[in-house]
């Protein structure tokens, strides 16, 4: 008989990417990106946050919201290999997993009171979309979660070359400057699917109220328009 057990959403995380394209593929890779996580109405008791101070990272258990289905493939397509290999789903952190649930490492900003949600986190480096719900949060320990000596498997094969990111005067202009070198973080690590090179091709995401167009040609992503984001109805 399958034992079963109650899961809580604890909290949900405010960032500043409100649909999937755009987030880092991996927590700690764009370290200026800020993050706030506000807890549930029940879990909002100060006691439960007691010498969370002390710590300067945590690891965030959360729910890959986006990614629930019924059914699962033991097997899966990296971005990073290309869209066509496939390796087993518990070689990789796809979201299409048995249980959809996400592992992140984030550095612990600060802790503070909000006037409306209470004690709240200011985490940075998160790799979440806006509304991400939390499931649990454990302090990162630096003496048993840090093996310097780990190999990546596949992922050591794969040189990470930020492309060169050019945004032009008038467009970096319309862009918040608390948030100019996170959005210049996220898109140096590219966006795009690995599988996609059309140089004349646009993309486009929402980071933060703006929505971020470009193209990317020779390793060189820039930027061509920045527009207010106009939520659907």
């Amino acid at each position: 008989m399958t034992e079963q057990f109650p899961v809580k959403i604890i909290a949900r995380i405010h960032s500043d990417f409100p649909s999937k394209f755009g987030i880092p593929r991996q927590s700690g890779l764009v370290q200026e990106l800020r993050a706030t996580i506000v807890f549930e109405p029940e879990y909002r008791d100060p006691q439960a946050l007691r010498g969370l101070e002390d710590f300067s990272h945590l690891w965030l258990i959360w729910q890959f919201s986006q990614a629930v289905r019924e059914n699962w493939s033991p097997t899966v397509r990296p971005p990073k290999l290309g869209g066509n290999t496939r390796m087993g789903v518990f070689a990789t952190r796809s979201p299409f997993r048995p249980n959809p649930i996400g592992l992140s490492s984030v550095k612990l900003e600060g802790i503070e009171k909000h006037p409306k949600y209470g004690w709240v986190l200011r985490v940075s480096g998160a790799d979440l979309m806006d509304g991400t719900p939390i499931l649990d949060i454990k302090p990162y320990l630096p003496y048993t979660d840090s093996h310097p000596e780990a190999t990546g498997g596949f992922t050591d094969e794969l040189h990470l070359h930020p492309l060169q990111v050019v945004i032009p005067e008038e467009w970096m202009e319309r862009i918040p400057s608390d948030q100019r070198q996170a959005l210049i973080g996220v898109l140096g690590h590219d966006p795009r699917p690995s599988y996609q090179e059309d140089p004349e091709r646009v993309y486009g995401f929402v980071f933060g109220k703006q929505e971020i167009r470009f193209t990317v040609r020779d390793h060189v992503l820039t930027v061509c328009e920045v527009r207010e984001d106009t939520p659907q109805k």
